[in-house]
């Protein structure tokens, strides 16, 4: 995937995943926000362009059937959503 993906698409993934990241961090110490969530959610985005992301979440997935089940989920309904979202034609 890494080879057809744009530069504009790889740098947004990055950013969004880093991002997330942080706030996943962040989340851990301060009680109003979902660090765990967000942590996954970033590796996931990361997962896409970082060969050492990839790695973990496949160990991850290997490691914990539960995890990979709600991983499986999640992939196939942000799959759908990004179909939805490409169907629509915004200007």
């Amino acid at each position: 995937m890494t080879e057809t993906m744009s530069r504009r698409k790889r740098l947004a993934f990055l950013v969004l995943g880093w991002g997330l990241v942080v706030l996943g961090v962040a989340g851990i110490f301060l009680p109003f926000l979902q660090g765990l969530l967000f942590l996954l959610i970033g590796l996931i985005l990361l997962a896409r362009v970082q060969p050492w992301a990839r790695a973990l979440v496949v160990r991850t997935r290997r490691r914990y059937p539960a995890v990979n089940r709600a991983h499986s989920f999640a992939e196939r309904k942000a799959d759908a959503l990004v179909a939805w979202f490409r169907g629509r034609r915004i200007r």
